[in-house]
């Protein structure tokens, strides 16, 4: 794992096509391992070859991360069908990535973007308004949070 760790801090010291190297060295010698398959996915990701990242991603989930990964795995799956325009598909990663971490608001908003994507503003709309509401330590916007929380899924209603 010092070979892992070390493409990682590259990675994190900007020296991606060289952590990415190193990473597709070791996914094609040890194909079965979930970790350096979601790391290799991921240093496609941040060189912006989002379609490479993809089967990398496939494979890590298939593969079983521990939860911290699969979280960042899923988001960034789901994410990039959505950049691709794969929008069924993003929707259907976020979908069970969230029946598995249904709290995450940073898995709630780019659910959102893809639902924006497939034209479900008024649900992107409440999702994006809810986690708003329940995260946000702006004084002007927790001043707020009982109309907003109250009208997130009440958009198209008038009285």
């Amino acid at each position: 794992m010092e070979k892992l760790n070390k493409a990682i801090l590259m990675r994190s010291e900007g020296k991606l096509t060289e952590s990415n190297e190193i990473l597709q060295t070791m996914a094609k010698d040890d194909p079965k391992s979930a970790e350096i398959n979601y790391q290799c996915a991921w240093s496609f990701d941040v060189l912006g070859k989002e379609a490479e990242a993809v089967p990398y991603y496939e494979k890590a989930l298939q593969l079983g991360l521990n939860d911290e990964d699969a979280l960042g795995a899923i988001i960034g799956l789901g994410s990039t069908y959505r950049t691709l325009g794969s929008y069924k598909k993003s929707r259907a990663v976020f979908e069970r990535g969230l029946a598995r971490f249904p709290e995450n608001n940073a898995l709630k908003t780019f659910y959102a973007m893809t639902l924006y994507n497939v034209g479900e503003h008024v649900k992107a709309m409440e999702i994006l308004l809810t986690c708003l509401v329940q995260t946000s330590n702006d004084p002007d916007i927790a001043s707020y949070n009982r109309a907003i929380g109250f009208y997130a899924d009440k958009l198209d209603k008038t009285w």
